[in-house]
């Protein structure tokens, strides 16, 4: 049974902040999953490389039967010193793939990891290449300087999440095992609009 006021508590709504308030219009890209759609802007100004990366696996049609298969929320990190609110997902397994990337660390970039923002997965610093996530909440621990990941090098920040934030929500909140989404929510479609 989820507790609803740990749900009420991390999900309050947030007011848009940071560099996206400057009047950039990015690409805009619609997830459509199972639990509805995600409308994101992509800061192809800001994260030149991140952003060309994922609007390229967008017009390869790689995310298109993908997932969102990972949830991670306050209570399924036990052992994490540092704990975080993101939901990830990846591409369809056999879909087109592009080599990892450099790391647009967000000291170069300006962005932060605020609520709502869109940013690369990765393990070491240069290994991003097809999964992704969106903050629920602030994150600044994943951002440079910050102490999820040891090497200190944070992740890529590169769009935001402009509609669909409750689904944002239930996607957070949906049954898992651990910080596996079981089921998986499917991401059905991903187009540009």
């Amino acid at each position: 049974m989820r507790n609803t006021a740990i749900f009420r508590c991390f999900f309050a709504p947030q007011a848009s902040k940071g560099p996206f308030d400057r009047g950039f219009t990015g690409v805009l890209v619609r997830l459509e999953t199972g639990l509805g759609p995600l409308t994101l802007e992509i800061d192809t100004r800001s994260a030149p490389v991140t952003a060309a990366n994922f609007l390229n696996y967008v017009d390869a049609g790689s995310y298109e039967g993908g997932q969102f298969h990972r949830t991670v929320r306050p209570d399924n990190q036990p052992s994490d010193a540092i704990r975080i609110g993101v939901i990830q997902g990846s591409k369809r397994a056999g879909a087109p793939s592009f080599g990892p990337i450099p790391l647009e660390r967000t000291s170069q970039t300006g962005l932060r990891h605020l609520d709502g923002v869109l940013s690369m997965a990765r393990t070491t610093p240069d290994t991003a290449t097809d999964q992704f996530f969106i903050c629920a909440g602030d994150q600044p621990e994943l951002d440079f300087a910050g102490r999820r990941n040891p090497d200190g090098q944070g992740f890529a920040a590169f769009g935001r999440l402009v509609e669909g934030w409750l689904v944002l929500k239930r996607i957070q909140m949906a049954e898992a095992a651990g910080q596996s989404l079981n089921p998986p929510v499917a991401i059905v479609r991903a187009r540009r609009l």
